[in-house]
């Protein structure tokens, strides 16, 4: 069996979760509603305060998709009372990032700026000039955003310019040396 799988989620106090025909989950909690279709094979039960993800019988296809339907599900629970959030800092000389309205307003050391639209279901927030914080309830929606955001201008390994994630560790290159005598 598989241990993510079996594993069973505890749905915490303002969180309600509807299991619909066809395995569509709905979960609404303070933060918002996350509404998700998976694969109909997978048994979605609810027994007082506890969610089961089963599965029907050993395929290979049934193994893959039981632990994945259960952390998907974990995942909803999670963003929707917790919510995700992703920290970019923006680093080189004359980079900085603004917010005006709804959109995010980068300098990037392009002639010109470069400008993305909040999207429904994301919050972003600039704190100071070099760092930007992207919030929402779907994981998925936050890390793919985080990941647009970086495109702009992805660290470079030399002086280590470019939007990175704060966590993340660039691998810096030696430059060229000087000539040899």
């Amino acid at each position: 069996m598989s241990r993510i799988g079996r594993a069973p989620i505890a749905i915490p106090a303002g969180v309600e979760i509807k299991v619909e025909d066809n395995n569509v989950v709905t979960v609404k909690g303070p933060k918002g509603t996350l509404t998700q279709q998976f694969n109909p094979n997978m048994a979605i039960a609810i027994e007082e305060n506890v969610l089961h993800v089963t599965r029907p019988n050993d395929a290979k296809e049934n193994r893959a998709l039981h632990g994945l339907t259960r952390t998907l599900i974990h995942n909803m629970v999670v963003g929707v009372t917790e919510g995700y959030k992703k920290e970019l800092d923006v680093n080189g000389v004359g980079y900085r990032v603004a917010k005006e309205g709804n959109k995010l307003v980068m300098n990037l050391g392009f002639s010109h700026q470069v400008i993305m639209e909040e999207i429904d279901g994301i919050t972003i927030e600039v704190p100071g000039p070099n760092k930007i914080i992207i919030n929402g309830c779907d994981k998925q929606k936050v890390g793919q955003f985080a990941a647009e955001v970086r495109e702009k201008r992805p660290p470079e390994p030399y002086k280590g310019k470019g939007i990175k994630y704060t966590d993340e560790v660039i691998r810096r290159k030696a430059g060229k040396t000087g000539a040899k005598k």
